[in-house]
């Protein structure tokens, strides 16, 4: 009898392990879900087009721009600030450059502050949404096109904001199969035209 007992418990022990084992699995997918819907903890939303509304009221937009630790690239926006009126399409640049002497691959991540302002900060097109790749000694100019949802002055706690920060890290990530494949095939080529740099 209390041998059929240990087994219950050791069975809904095991169930218990199983469900939150899956419930933190899926946890991930669903926060990020759910920051992206609602712009919670400052996760802006995407749009196709631009509000079907310009209010008569202005908001001030800064732009700021850092990078993770082993990210080699030089990193900042090319604007600083921009005032527009909410509901007006916005259009800024951000500038990267690869000093290096060899092709970086790289993935933005992006937030909005105050985190109230997340889920009316809408990106129309982003360089954020693919990953970029800068050849060595590479500059570009990344746009950013944007608009404040005129919903924002009817929040109980947005209302109030007056400015928004959007901020951008970008981190390194693994170079695409065919850069990388192609980038092999120069070193092999500059290796067999040079081969007395292979001698000690």
């Amino acid at each position: 009898m209390s041998m059929d007992k240990n087994t219950k418990t050791v069975l809904k022990l095991g169930g218990v392990v199983v469900l939150m084992g899956s419930l933190a699995y899926a946890s991930v997918p669903f926060y990020d879900w759910f920051c992206r819907v609602t712009g919670f903890g400052g996760i802006t939303q995407e749009a196709d087009a631009g509000a079907d509304e310009v209010l008569d009221q202005y908001i001030t937009v800064k732009f700021d721009a850092s990078k993770a630790r082993d990210m080699m690239w030089d990193f900042k926006p090319v604007q600083h600030e921009m005032r527009l009126k909410i509901g007006e399409t916005g259009l800024a640049f951000y500038e990267a450059h690869n000093p290096t002497s060899r092709p970086i691959a790289g993935q933005a991540s992006y937030n909005v502050a105050p985190y109230e302002a997340g889920g009316f900060f809408s990106k129309i097109d982003c360089f954020c949404f693919t990953e970029q790749v800068l050849q060595p000694g590479e500059t570009v100019q990344m746009p950013v096109t944007f608009f404040v949802d005129p919903e924002l002055v009817e929040d109980r706690d947005a209302k109030y904001v007056k400015e928004i920060t959007l901020s951008y890290t970008f981190y390194e990530i693994d170079l695409p199969e065919d850069t990388a494949a192609l980038t092999d095939t120069v070193k092999a080529v500059e290796t067999n035209e040079n081969p007395s740099s292979n001698e000690g």
